[in-house]
């Protein structure tokens, strides 16, 4: 196991140990993805050990290449920003693995994992982060994750449509 995985798997033992009242009794679901830095770079095996080790199950996984067209449905809300163009660049750039993870305080715990939307920022106050690991700018951050249940929602059935509440083994897939 490499220096990155040893530092990710510490920095995700913290998620597990949390008090109590902190956890909420239901499952939730968000999306992940590793974004084509990530891909490129060789972090997927690593990442997906962190995910299973933060007590994560994937529940469905994709890997895609998305065109111009997809990049602008799924990141709509930034459109009228200054960086979209090379948001689209990048995310056009090579693949990416979308997955749908599960556990409780999903959408928390799997942010709290990759650490700032800046991969430059995380290095410094989040170091053990994928981002931090894995990231070299607030664009090219290897990662992207849910950032709230609509977000969560609308960003799945993006990928992956309806999917049954009910969990499904990837390998089953």
């Amino acid at each position: 196991m490499n220096s990155i995985a040893v530092s990710l798997l510490v920095f995700s033992s913290l998620l597990l140990f949390r008090p109590i009242c902190s956890i909420n009794s239901e499952k939730e679901r968000t999306l992940a993805m590793i974004k084509p830095d990530g891909l490129l770079g060789n972090y997927t095996d690593d990442i997906k050990k962190i995910i299973i080790g933060s007590g994560f199950n994937i529940v469905r996984e994709l890997t895609v290449q998305l065109d111009e067209e997809n990049v602008t449905l799924f990141y709509a809300e930034h459109s009228a920003k200054g960086f979209f163009p090379n948001l689209i660049r990048y995310m056009t750039s090579g693949p990416v693995l979308a997955m749908v993870l599960e556990k409780r305080n999903a959408i928390s715990d799997w942010r709290a994992l990759i650490g700032p939307t800046d991969a430059k920022q995380a290095k410094i106050s989040h170091p053990n982060s994928i981002r931090a690991m894995c990231g070299s700018s607030s664009e090219r951050n290897c990662v992207h994750g849910s950032d709230s249940q609509q977000s969560a929602a609308r960003e799945i059935s993006f990928f992956f449509g309806d999917i049954p509440p009910e969990t499904l083994k990837h390998d089953e897939l």
